[in-house]
């Protein structure tokens, strides 16, 4: 369904289907719209059958024909803007694209127009199908402003909830790439720490034993003498700022991580002077079931330039170790 257009749908109950309720009914019939969307069809009285406006609680059976009356879907309050988006796969109900660092993915208190969502509505201008009853993209997941790399978004209400879905019963498997502070004794391993807000610093996320559980599991790629590490990482939960509190538990905090314990003393003198541009994270692949296809997707980015070119001077300065 497009915005601004109102629609109107009819349902025919198959012969083969017992009698039920007819909120769980139209849902099982016409799942592309959420449970909570057709409530709201119910309350607004668009729902109806032979002239009666349906209420949820109303029984149908085989052969009943109910008509719903679809409103328009309502534009996201938020201006278009044309940005540079890397898109690495695209169809009529998902969107996979390779966030850049530094941009912001949700408009909130003090962001500009330049947010990812800002992006997205002007890339997918016409072919947003309405989430919630309002024409804007799915953000299933998030990056966090300074990292970069894949990142899934729904175009479609028919996607967006069995994405969400997936997340929240840890069906996508996600893999990061960092460079992280010195080298970590063991070349791999799991970090099983619950993660809680900081009782002080409120922006602040840390290990805590009253914290939810978090699972991270790393290998080291590449070392760097001692001075830092190229580490891969999967993310078995997900966390708010997950893999950066734990590599500072570790005591191998990202480079560039201020927040959470990345300092230039932690490094050897010879790498103190290092022009270290941001947080380096980067979310390097995906691997999730097509909402609607069932067909399983693995999309993968390589590292970026500012990764590449902070190697350049790490392998320059130091000698290097690669862990297989």
């Amino acid at each position: 369904m497009k915005a601004g257009r109102e629609e109107d749908l009819s349902l025919t109950v198959p012969d083969d289907v017992r009698m039920a309720r007819a909120d769980r009914m139209l849902a099982n019939l016409h799942p592309d719209l959420s449970r909570s969307r057709w409530q709201k069809l119910f309350q607004d009285g668009r729902v109806w059958m032979d002239d009666r406006v349906l209420r949820q609680k109303d029984k149908l059976r085989a052969g009943d024909a109910v008509q719903v009356s679809l409103p328009p879907i309502q534009p996201l309050e938020l201006v278009p803007v044309d940005m540079d988006l890397d898109v690495l796969f695209e169809d009529e109900n998902l969107l996979v694209l390779n966030k850049r660092a530094g941009v912001v993915v949700h408009p909130g208190a003090g962001t500009g127009s330049d947010t990812l969502v800002h992006g997205l509505l002007h890339h997918c201008k016409g072919s947003l199908h309405g989430i919630g009853g309002t024409e804007r993209p799915g953000i299933v997941h998030r990056l966090d402003k300074e990292t970069s790399g894949v990142m899934l978004v729904a175009k479609s209400e028919q996607a967006f909830h069995p994405l969400a879905e997936q997340f929240a019963e840890r069906q996508v498997k996600k893999y990061y790439t960092a460079l992280v502070a010195r080298v970590p004794g063991a070349a791999n391993g799991s970090i099983d720490q619950p993660i809680g807000r900081h009782a002080v610093h409120r922006t602040r996320m840390t290990c805590r034993a009253d914290g939810r559980s978090a699972l991270t599991d790393y290998s080291v790629i590449e070392a760097y003498g001692k001075a830092a590490a190229l580490v891969r990482l999967q993310i078995h939960t997900g966390r708010t700022h997950q893999i950066r509190v734990h590599m500072k538990w570790l005591g191998h905090p990202i480079l560039g991580d201020t927040l959470y314990g990345f300092r230039p003393a932690l490094l050897p003198d010879t790498a103190k002077a290092l022009d270290i541009p941001r947080v380096m994270l980067h979310a390097t692949e995906i691997e999730f079931t097509h909402p609607v296809t069932n067909e399983i997707m693995r999309i993968s980015t390589p590292l970026p330039e500012d990764f590449e070119d902070l190697q350049i001077l790490l392998r320059k300065n130091y000698p290097v170790a690669e862990s297989h």
